[in-house]
């Protein structure tokens, strides 16, 4: 009964501090760390050992697939000299920076210490980095190189620490265990590859036969923990075969799985992740208090120990930046970012090294050094002074000096662009195909109602983008009735199901239909109050042809759609014709007098008119710049 009471006490604590952060716009890792620091102290609460059985085994692997889940395979592979430089080389150049600071400090623990205690604070955590990084609206790229270095820098780290680990007694390091550790890292890395590859296998296979979507998910459950425990039985690394069977699952996901099971799998485990994640950040504040006790008996001086705990915090820091510059302009030599155009600056690079936060595997891995070792409690305390220093210092300055370098966060206008360029490229692929359809397979009009579906979901994407100020767009005018009208059909089913004259079943699978076309509309609306809050800056993606040799001009005077005041009607947004500067009204107005004019003209190109909207469009591919 006390476990359970404990358990739900730190539930409730981590929901309660996550709901006021996030009110207040701040990221949650850091107040629920200082909170369980806090926290630790208090009377009545107990004292929480984390093992690093229950983090190596219970927390590690399902935190690494929610993360691989969730990662483009794509970016990853765009990225992957970047990724691999830091996962591998900077844990490596970590580890023996650490190694010579603490030695230097500390000669009686010996070098297979000093290397073990550089190993545990070596890897950057894949949670922190994705909880700040995407809360603080850093550049997709960014993110991109930091998730991927945190799902992989963990296997590295621990293969050192074990080699480490298994040295320890002896009297010196050989050179030869440097050829040890790169052996030992190729084995485990290449068996976790080919277990993450056979798991993906085995899944695939299976998901080709399950259209339940509780049985996919269910699935999905076992699989890192499966694919975790598979790769360590024959001494690889779960690590790399988690990640591998999370990267390879997600990026198929469209392809193997049923649309319920992916938004089945998706709610499940965003979940998970957001309740492990904040979870593990309180359980690093609740080990303050034992920690500090268990120094206060050490026969070290508390100079000596305040000196090599900041020391390795400073080292930590220090050595990252001082690997990612000459790793950029040396060995990866970015290109030009597909999404601006631009060579990545100088800001992205520091911001990479400064964004080097540590979590609960630095804490775990630190309690594998075996207690007859030296000075085990200060080795402890360095791990937890690094994870907390790196959190606080470096958690609560890196929204502000992404402020500070004027680095852009992803701007929602732009990906309002980009989605409904795509959606429209996604429409001209099932208008072909439904042109392929024989007339005589369609006594029913379908065709037209499904066209015209297909068109009010693609002027819906294309609203968001702006409107006439101070007007609603006729997809939000939609948005706002058809929700009242939910909530009204909502309390009749309800009215109808407290009768009792109609199955159970049946009322729930009403109410679960309301509730799913409810959820796209507020996603919608979320989306579109995203969108008005910024002003567009013009995107770079695929262009064609039309696009790059068509000069862009400025609107001569008051613009207007003249067709629509000839006739008397309204508008909801104006375009320009770029061949011969004629405005007309966008497709979602009731006339779509752009649209008609490039029949009768065939120029190709036209532009947005809107206040704040430089974007342009081409009529023949269907493509934005």
């Amino acid at each position: 009964m006390e476990i359970a009471l404990l358990l739900v006490a730190i539930a409730v604590t981590v929901l309660a501090v996550t709901a006021i952060t996030g009110r207040l716009g701040i990221a949650a890792p850091i107040p629920l760390i200082l909170v369980g620091w806090a926290g630790s102290y208090l009377p009545g609460v107990p004292t929480i050992h984390l093992e690093p059985e229950v983090v190596l085994l219970g927390l590690l692997p399902p935190l690494l697939y929610a993360a691989a889940l969730g990662t483009s395979l794509v970016d990853f592979n765009a990225n992957r000299r970047s990724i691999l430089l830091l996962s591998v080389g900077l844990v490596a150049f970590t580890t023996v920076g650490v190694a010579v600071v603490v030695h230097a400090i500390l000669p009686e623990i010996g070098w297979a210490a000093s290397f073990a205690i550089g190993a545990v604070v070596a890897p950057p955590d894949a949670v922190a980095a994705t909880a700040i990084g995407r809360r603080i609206g850093l550049p997709r790229r960014i993110v991109t190189i930091l998730e991927g270095e945190s799902l992989l820098n963990d296997a590295t780290a621990l293969v050192a620490l074990r080699t480490a680990i298994a040295a320890i007694g002896t009297t010196s390091v050989a050179m030869t265990s440097v050829w040890e550790v790169g052996l030992d890292f190729l084995l485990a890395a290449g068996g976790g590859l080919v277990i993450g590859i056979l798991g993906f296998l085995v899944v695939a296979k299976i998901r080709r036969h399950v259209t339940d979507p509780l049985l996919d998910t269910g699935i999905s459950l076992v699989v890192p923990f499966a694919t975790y425990i598979a790769a360590e039985e024959i001494h690889a690394s779960g690590v790399v075969a988690v990640v591998v069977a999370g990267l390879l699952l997600g990026h198929k996901a469209p392809i193997l799985q049923t649309a319920q099971s992916r938004i089945a799998e998706r709610m499940n485990w965003r979940t998970l992740a957001f309740v492990l994640e904040n979870t593990v950040f309180l359980l690093i504040g609740l080990q303050a208090h034992w920690l500090v006790d268990d120094v206060r008996a050490s026969t070290l001086s508390a100079s000596t120990i305040v000196t090599v705990c900041l020391a390795t915090l400073a080292a930590v820091i220090v050595l990252r930046l001082a690997w990612v510059f000459p790793a950029r302009y040396l060995l990866i030599r970015p290109g030009l970012d597909p999404t601006t155009g631009k060579r990545p600056p100088a800001s992205y690079t520091f911001l990479i090294g400064w964004a080097g936060m540590r979590g609960v595997v630095t804490l775990a891995a630190a309690f594998i050094i075996p207690e007859s070792v030296p000075h085990r409690e200060v080795l402890l305390m360095i791990a937890f002074t690094v994870v907390a220093g790196t959190l606080l210092l470096q958690g609560l300055s890196l929204g502000w000096l992404a402020r500070r370098l004027r680095v852009p966060a992803p701007d929602p206008m732009d990906d309002a662009l980009a989605r409904a360029t795509l959606l429209q490229q996604a429409s001209k692929a099932g208008y072909a195909h439904l042109d392929e359809l024989d007339a005589d397979d369609d006594p029913y009009g379908v065709a037209d109602l499904i066209r015209q579906r297909i068109e009010q979901r693609n002027f819906a994407a294309w609203e968001r983008l702006g409107t006439t100020a101070g007007e609603e767009s006729p997809a939000a005018l939609y948005a706002r009735v058809r929700e009242e009208m939910i909530e009204a059909e909502r309390r009749r089913v309800l009215e109808i199901r407290s009768t009792g004259s109609v199955a159970s079943e049946v009322v729930s699978d009403v109410l679960a239909m309301l509730d799913i076309e409810e959820s796209m509309l507020d996603a919608a609306e979320q989306e579109r109050a995203e969108v008005e809050a910024v002003r567009v800056r013009t995107p770079v993606g695929q262009v064609c042809d039309h696009l790059a040799s068509t000069p862009v001009t400025e609107p001569a005077g008051e613009v207007a759609c003249e067709n629509c005041l000839a006739i008397g009607s309204r508008w909801v947004a104006l375009r320009m014709c770029l061949g011969c500067g004629h405005i007309g009204c966008c497709d979602s107005s009731p006339h779509r007098h752009a649209t008609a004019h490039f029949h009768e003209s065939t120029h190709p190109v036209m532009r947005s008119v809107e206040p704040g909207e430089d974007w342009r469009w081409c009529f023949v591919h269907h493509l934005t710049a």
